[in-house]
C-alpha cells in the first residue's frame, strides 16, 4: 500500500507549486457545474482554486502521505489493514472536497464525509471506549450538520447558493455557519469529543488532530472572512469561545497522565488560539498558525506512536520514563515538536503564535481576553515541559522493546521534523501578510516571554500525581452517562427493550399486552406466504386508518 503515500506526497508538491503560482499572479479560478436553475436561484457544484485552497490542500496531502507511510508499519499486523487504509483515504478525500468547495452542495459533501469517516475510524477498535467516543463525536458533529442544513434555507431565502460573494445581508447566515464551525473545531462548549476521539488508532489521531477534522470549521470561517468581514456578534462569539477553549485545554492537560490525551488537549488549546485570532479579525494569521500547527502536531503524534510501539502500548506518563534511551531519533523529534508547542524562538510556531499574542495587545480587546490568553500560554509551557520531563528525562520505569528501525517509521518523522523547523519561515516568506511586524511596548513583550518562562519553571519543578475530575471532564462537558453504568443501568435496560420492541412486534406484544400477545405473536410469526400477505394487508389497513383521520 505504499502507492498511496507516494501519490499523496507527489500531490502535495504539485499543489504547493500551484499555490505559489496563484499567489504570485494573484488569481482565482472557479469551476462551476450547474445542476438546476429554479426561481432565478442557481443550484450548482462549485470548486474554487486560489492560493488559500491550494496551500491548505498541499499541507493536508503532505501530512496524509506521512501518516499513511507510518500506518503501513504501525497497523501491519491488523487483520483489517486494507479496510483501515481505505477508510483513511476516504477521510482525506472528504477533507479535500471541503477545502476546494465553493457552494453549499460541495460543502455538505465534504462536511458530512468527514463526519461519517471520522466515526468509522474512531470506533475502529470496537471497544466500549471507542464506541462511546465515536457516538459522542458523531452527536456533536450532527449539531453542526443541522446548522449547515438550516443555513442552506437562509441561502435560498437570500437567492444565492454559493458563499464566494457575500454581502451585508448575509450577517445572520455567517453567524449560523460560525456556530456550526465551532462544533467541528471542538470549541467550548462542544469540546468534550476531542479528547474522547483518542480511542482511535494513533495514525488517525495524527491526521484528525493536525490538519483535517478539527481544522475544517476554522477553514470555513477563514473562507467566509475573506469574502465578508465578520459582524460584531460573530467576532465576539469567536473571541469568547476561543479564549475559554484555549484556557480550558491547557488547564486540563496539566492534570492529565495519558500522553495521547495531553496531545489532544494541546490541540484544543491551539485551536482556541486560532479561533481567538479569527475573532480579532486576523484570518491570515489564523491560517498561518493552522499551517505551522499542523506540521508540528502531526510530528508530535507520530513520535508518540513510536513510543507506543516501543512501550507495548503504554500511554501513562508515569510509566514512560527513560523510553528516550531506546529511541534517540524519535525523542529528538518529540523534543522538537514540544518546543514548537511552547513557541520556542526560530521554530515554526514562533512565527505565528508569537505574532498572534502580540496582535492581542494591539487589537484593543478587553482585559479579560488578554488575561485568559496569557494564562493559557503559561499552561501550554507547563504541560509541555511536564511531558518532556516524564518521557525523556526521567529514569527507566518499565521494560521496553527495541525501537522500531523501519524506514516507514523514521522517514515520516524526518519529513515532518523538517517541516516543524522551516514551515514558519517558509510560509511567512510565501505570504507578505505573515511578515507583518507588531510594535508593542517592551513591557507587553516581556509579559509574553515572562508567562512562558514561568510555565517552563512550573513544569520542571512540579511533579507527582495530579488528578482533577472536573478538568478531566472539561468542567463536566463530557456526557454524564459516560462511565456511570451503575446509575444508568435500569434506564439502559428499559431503552434496549424499547428499541427491541420497535424492531420486533412479537416481543412488545408479549411484554406489554400479554392477553393479546399470543394472537399477535402467531400472526407475526406465521411462516408462510399467506402470513406475509396478512402482514402487508394489516399494514395497509393501519396506514389507511391513519390517513382517514388526517383527511
Amino acid at each position: 500500500m505504499l502507492r498511496f503515500p507516494i501519490i499523496l506526497l507527489t500531490s502535495s508538491c504539485f499543489l504547493m507549486s500551484c499555490s505559489y503560482l496563484f499567489l504570485m499572479s494573484n488569481k482565482t479560478f472557479i469551476m462551476e457545474y450547474e445542476l438546476l436553475n429554479l426561481s432565478s436561484i442557481c443550484f450548482s457544484f462549485t470548486m474554487i482554486f486560489d492560493s488559500i485552497s491550494m496551500c491548505f490542500g498541499a499541507v493536508v496531502t503532505l501530512i496524509a502521505g506521512c501518516v499513511f507511510m507510518f500506518a503501513c508499519k504501525y497497523m501491519e499486523e491488523d487483520h483489517f489493514f486494507y479496510r483501515f487504509i481505505w477508510i483513511l483515504l476516504s477521510f482525506v478525500i472528504s477533507m479535500n472536497l471541503l477545502i476546494f468547495s465553493g457552494s453549499v452542495f460541495f460543502l455538505l459533501l465534504g462536511w458530512d464525509g468527514l463526519g461519517i469517516t471520522s466515526f468509522a475510524l474512531i470506533i475502529y477498535y470496537q471497544s466500549y471506549e471507542s464506541y462511546s467516543a465515536g457516538f459522542q463525536t458523531l452527536m456533536v458533529n450532527r449539531i453542526g450538520d443541522a446548522l449547515i442544513v438550516a443555513g442552506s434555507f437562509l441561502f435560498v431565502s437570500l437567492e444565492q447558493y454559493s458563499f464566494l460573494s457575500l454581502t451585508g445581508a448575509f450577517t445572520l447566515l455567517v453567524l449560523v455557519l460560525c456556530v456550526a464551525a465551532l462544533t467541528k473545531s471542538a470549541q467550548y462548549p462542544f469540546s468534550s469529543w476531542l479528547p474522547a476521539a483518542m480511542a482511535a488508532p494513533t495514525p488517525v489521531s495524527a491526521l484528525v488532530h493536525s490538519s483535517t477534522l478539527v481544522t475544517a470549521g476554522i477553514y470555513l470561517v477563514i473562507r467566509l472572512s475573506h469574502n465578508l468581514p465578520l459582524s460584531i456578534s460573530s467576532s465576539l462569539l469567536l473571541m469568547i469561545c476561543g479564549s475559554i477553549t484555549c484556557l480550558l485545554g491547557g488547564w486540563a492537560a496539566t492534570f492529565e497522565n495519558d500522553i495521547k490525551k495531553i496531545i489532544a488537549l494541546s490541540t484544543l488549546s491551539q485551536l482556541g488560539v486560532m479561533v481567538f485570532s479569527l475573532g480579532l479579525g486576523f484570518p491570515a494569521l489564523a491560517l498561518f498558525h493552522l499551517f505551522t500547527h499542523a506540521m508540528f502536531k502531526a510530528l508530535l503524534f507520530l513520535a508518540a506512536g513510536s513510543i507506543l510501539l516501543t512501550s507495548f502500548g503504554t500511554q501513562d506518563l508515569r510509566l514512560l520514563g527513560g523510553v528516550g534511551l531506546k529511541m534517540p531519533l524519535a525523542m529528538v523529534l518529540f523534543n522538537l515538536s514540544s518546543l514548537c508547542l511552547v513557541g520556542t524562538p526560530f521554530l515554526s510556531a514562533f512565527y505565528s503564535k508569537h505574532l498572534i499574542l502580540e496582535k492581542v495587545f494591539l487589537s484593543g480587546t478587553n482585559m479579560v481576553g488578554i488575561v485568559l490568553m496569557m494564562v493559557a500560554t503559561m499552561f501550554t509551557a507547563k504541560y509541555s515541559l511536564r511531558a518532556l520531563k516524564s518521557v525523556v528525562w526521567s529514569k527507566m520505569a518499565l521494560s521496553v522493546s527495541s525501537a522500531p528501525s523501519s524506514s516507514l517509521i523514521n522517514l515520516p518523522l524526518i519529513i515532518l521534523g523538517s517541516g516543524a523547523i522551516v514551515a514558519g519561515k517558509f510560509f511567512s516568506l510565501m505570504n507578505i501578510y505573515n511578515m507583518e511586524l507588531a510594535y508593542i511596548p517592551t513591557m507587553m513583550s516581556n509579559m509574553i516571554n515572562g508567562v512562558t518562562i514561568l510555565g517552563v519553571i512550573l513544569g520542571i519543578m512540579i511533579s507527582g500525581e495530579q488528578k482533577s475530575y472536573a478538568l478531566s471532564t472539561l468542567f463536566f462537558l463530557t456526557p454524564l452517562y459516560v462511565n456511570v453504568t451503575k446509575l444508568f443501568s435500569p434506564v439502559v435496560q428499559k431503552l434496549s427493550m424499547l428499541d427491541y420492541g420497535w424492531l420486533e412486534p412479537k416481543v412488545i406484544f408479549q411484554k406489554t399486552l400479554e392477553p393479546l400477545g399470543k394472537v399477535a405473536s402467531d400472526f407475526y410469526s406465521w411462516p408462510s406466504t399467506k402470513g406475509s400477505l396478512n402482514r402487508i394487508l394489516l399494514s395497509l389497513m393501519v396506514i389507511s386508518f391513519g390517513f382517514s383521520f388526517i383527511i
